[in-house]
């Protein structure tokens, strides 16, 4: 037979005089006997009417009863009418009915307010009897343990607090104040909004509580509290009748330009949305329940509410189904029909396509359409959709949004800036002012080498080490690679230093080699003079290596060429000293000491000192050999391409040997400094020994110190500079008097005044 299901929807204008008149709860104000009774608590008088819609729903041979109570929107009554539905006040009672019987309601439908449901929940859940509430949105309700039997057709507001918490994020307000009921609908939805607030870099300037009965000192409070805040954002978190009385003063007062973004209680409330409200409330944003749109109560706003009552009816009779009409592969199946209800199986859709059913804890999916207050041409305020949003989807997948149908607080219609401190450009980072919020902040440019490339950077990254920052320091960039190239005026210059140089050495060998049967270069010793210029020629050459991009082959010859180079020369100059000492100290009649350093001795003397330096060099090559290194360290801005030495002590005993050598050379030709004016030959040496040692020993202290490639540039200077000083100081004289002063270049006038026994010896170096 055809089951009458009732569905409650309310509304009418004005308060219901039934709610004054009820004093008496042993008496519903509606009902009606049936197989299962239905019970219902609400509150009526809040502007409602009582509508009875007629819904077709087989069941076999079974009719539906109701009671319906007036809680009048308090805690006291809600639990009264719950005790008096447990009971069974009211029903005619017989005398032989025992008083443990279980009472005759299967499910009560109510109520809309957090608290009071809350209140029902708790004392009818211990005996078992499912409360379906159409609007108690609080958290709390939630909680399986402390409410086994509580189920509801809207979402919880551990949903929308998170919603409004991403919602504010997503426009950038960081910087809010909060307002609140002072209930368990405003308390613990504020919680969660400021946990998941937190969690999302949003900082909460004040939170201020309201609630109907303050006195309005209270709301004057609350008023100067968001007047003097710097937070141009508002999330509040209340019900309607607790914000008239704070609108009421903002009014008065004219506070108006602030966004406020509110929870579904506020932005879907018909009766605040005035055209004088409008003045505070402009462009305010929130959650509205998606289930309640695009169904069949969408072209009454006030029949919304009245749409959730549907479901929660709609559920009972599913749930009513599932337990009479048992097949034999259907669970659950009780054997008494009037056990407690499966609504945790329920799963249908109604006419419009909307399913309906719950999860765990008994709320139903959390789907929710974002609402925004526009006013209308006619003057008529509309809630405009601006957006959806699902707690199913992914993260980052929850939000669809429309900015551009958002109308703002502001007098500009732009998005409104709520935040403590302006965002931190890229190449900076967040440094928090001490004793204030997060939210609060100084920008600190990044540090030297450091990035952020993102706006309100927390912390500044660092470059690669062959990057570096731009001047923006908001990206990083390859740094440029140093080494003394050829390209360079530096690398030109020396490159044409030590080419001339080598020039001038081959002109002096020249000149030497054509003019080789004259005193003056025989009294030389032309041979060493001639290995002498040609060692010289390679000291100049070997300074080339040194320029360009080091290499690995570069890296192996520069040191060793220049280190086996300068020897040769050295030997050969240090020869070329023991020669003239030896010469002017023989003064005994028929001496033979030339006969101990005679020319093999002194190809002998060169050719060992070479060689030692060559088996130092070698040993290093084998061990230790010399390689290209990007040197990162020495320049944050820079990468220096230099020759790493492989051993720093092989390239130390390298210098130091040609610096002993160089030292025995200038003491010897020092000792022989006051020969005879004609035929000084030592002056000259040992003033080019005191140039090459005086240009090795400042080059030290340069080399250390200088950077990146001018470290390579100081070597190339030391290597020419000596190599000059040699060359001017032993050559150049010889050449003026073979060039200019060809009179002189005699065996007369290089005698001079030397005694007999002198020239007699002196004779060994023709």
């Amino acid at each position: 037979m055809l089951l009458r299901v009732i569905v409650l929807a309310l509304s009418v204008w004005g308060e219901d005089p039934l709610c004054k008149l009820q004093g008496n709860l042993d008496l519903p104000l509606l009902s009606k006997t049936g197989d299962f009774i239905l019970g219902g608590i609400f509150t009526l008088h809040n502007n409602f009417i009582c509508q009875f819609l007629f819904l077709n729903y087989i069941l076999p041979n079974v009719s539906l009863g109701y009671k319906i109570y007036d809680a009048c929107g308090t805690i006291s009554l809600a639990i009264k009418a719950a005790m008096a539905l447990i009971s069974g006040a009211g029903e005619a009672q017989s005398s032989t009915l025992p008083c443990s019987q279980k009472s005759s309601i299967h499910a009560i439908i109510g109520q809309s307010g957090s608290s009071t449901t809350i209140g029902i929940a708790t004392l009818v859940g211990q005996f078992n009897i499912p409360v379906i509430s159409h609007f108690a949105t609080c958290a709390c309700l939630s909680n399986r343990k402390e409410f086994p039997t509580f189920f509801r057709t809207i979402p919880s507001d551990y949903y929308q607090s998170r919603a409004l918490a991403q919602l504010v994020k997503h426009f950038g307000w960081t910087w809010v104040g909060t307002i609140r009921s002072d209930n368990d609908y405003g308390n613990s939805g504020m919680a969660t909004f400021v946990e998941v607030a937190q969690k999302e870099g949003i900082c909460i300037e004040y939170s201020e509580v309201i609630y109907r009965t303050n006195p309005r000192e209270k709301f004057l409070k609350t008023v100067d509290v968001i007047k003097m805040a710097s937070s141009k954002t508002i999330v509040a978190f209340a019900i309607f009748i607790d914000l008239e009385f704070l609108m009421k003063e903002l009014l008065l007062q004219d506070v108006t330009g602030l966004q406020w973004v509110g929870s579904e209680s506020l932005v879907s409330a018909k009766n605040v949305a005035t055209k004088e409200n409008y003045r505070i409330f402009k462009g305010a944003i929130g959650s509205e329940n998606l289930q309640q749109v695009n169904n069949l109560y969408t072209d009454v706003s006030d029949l919304r509410t009245t749409y959730n009552v549907y479901k929660a009816v709609y559920a009972v009779a599913h749930a009513l189904h599932d337990l009479l009409a048992c097949q034999d592969n259907q669970v659950p199946c009780m054997t008494n029909p009037k056990d407690i209800l499966p609504l945790q199986k329920v799963n249908f859709s109604v006419n419009n396509g909307d399913y309906v059913n719950f999860d765990i804890n008994g709320d139903p999916p959390a789907r929710y359409e974002l609402v925004n207050w526009q006013l209308s041409v006619n003057g008529i305020i509309e809630f405009v959709t601006i957006g959806f949003y699902d707690a199913l989807m992914p993260e980052g997948k929850q939000f669809i949004m429309n900015n551009k149908s958002i109308m703002w607080a502001t007098s500009d219609g732009k998005i409104p800036k709520s935040v403590c401190s302006e965002s931190c450009r890229p190449g900076t980072r967040k440094a928090t002012q001490k004793g204030k919020p997060v939210c609060c902040f100084d920008c600190l440019p990044c540090a030297e080498g450091e990035i952020s490339n993102s706006t309100d950077a927390v912390h500044c990254m660092t470059c690669p080490l062959e990057y570096r920052a731009n001047e923006e320091k908001d990206q990083c960039i390859l740094k440029d690679i140093e080494f003394l190239s050829h390209d360079e005026i530096m690398g030109m210059i020396l490159i044409i230093l030590a080419l001339l140089g080598a020039l001038i050495t081959s002109m002096v060998t020249v000149v030497f080699f054509k003019f080789r049967d004259t005193p003056i270069v025989k009294a030389n010793n032309s041979e060493l003079s001639f290995l002498l210029l040609f060692s010289l020629t390679l000291c100049f050459l070997c300074s080339l290596t040194f320029i360009g991009e080091p290499t690995q082959w570069s890296c192996m010859l520069r040191h060793t060429a220049f280190g086996i180079t300068f020897v040769l020369c050295i030997s050969c100059v240090l020869g070329k000293t023991i020669v003239v000492l030896m010469a002017f100290r023989a003064t005994m009649p028929g001496s033979n000491i030339m006969k101990c350093f005679g020319p093999t001795q002194q190809r002998l003397s060169v050719l060992t000192f070479t060689l030692i330096q060559t088996l130092i060099c070698i040993i290093w090559l084998v061990n230790y050999p010399p390689f290209p290194k990007k040197n990162v360290n020495s320049n944050k801005e820079i990468i220096i391409l230099e020759c790493e030495m492989g051993s720093t002590v092989a390239f130390y005993i390298v210098l130091g040997y040609i610096g002993l050598l160089s030292v025995m050379c200038f003491v010897l030709a020092f000792l022989a400094r006051k020969l005879p004016d004609n035929f000084n030959e030592a002056k000259f040496i040992t003033f080019s020994m005191l140039v090459f040692c005086t240009v090795w020993i400042t080059f030290i202290p340069s080399y250390i110190s200088s950077p990146g490639k001018y470290t390579v540039a100081v070597e190339v200077f030391a290597i020419l500079a000596s190599s000059f000083g040699l060359l001017l100081c032993i050559f150049v004289p010889k050449c003026y008097i073979i060039l200019l002063k060809p009179d002189k270049n005699s065996k007369k006038h290089l005698m001079g005044k030397m005694q007999t026994k002198s020239v007699c010896n002196s004779t060994c170096l023709f």
